[in-house]
């Protein structure tokens, strides 16, 4: 069980991050893996998790949506860009779910495309624990 706070730090910001709501998990990894006594692998597992569970909230959220309320078009330009994406690629488009600005509208599109959950969740993961991967990395 993790006790340590500051890895339950960030695994909620990781998690926030990965939400429709504003957060930066990768200034708290990269300080944290540039401890003396990190443990990067466990870094890498905790923010990756963290930030893909946060991704599926929002995929799960588009779903719920698309059942309550059918909209006709996406409102935002950060939208639109993702529909066309999701439209044009898929499910793999969601290799993208951690760029700023467009990656949560990707989740949140693919969940109203109805995308297949297990894809989505795959291609999430192996988004974001890249980017995660690429900054552990670069601290060691």
């Amino acid at each position: 069980m993790i006790t340590d706070p500051a890895l339950w730090g960030l695994f909620f910001s990781s998690f926030i991050a990965s939400t429709l709501m504003p957060g930066g998990s990768e200034v708290l990894l990269g300080y944290l893996a540039a401890q003396p006594d990190a443990q990067p692998m466990l870094l890498l597992l905790i923010a990756s998790v963290g930030n893909s569970l946060g991704g599926m909230v929002t995929y799960w959220l588009g779903v719920w949506l698309s059942r309550r309320w059918a909209v006709a078009q996406p409102r935002t330009i950060n939208q639109q860009r993702a529909l066309s994406l999701l439209r044009r690629f898929g499910a793999v488009a969601l290799l993208f779910s951690w760029l700023p600005f467009i990656g949560d509208p990707l989740c949140l599109i693919a969940g109203w495309l109805r995308c297949r959950w297990w894809l989505s969740l795959v291609f999430i993961i192996s988004g974001k624990t890249l980017r995660y991967l690429l900054i552990v990395l670069a601290i060691h």
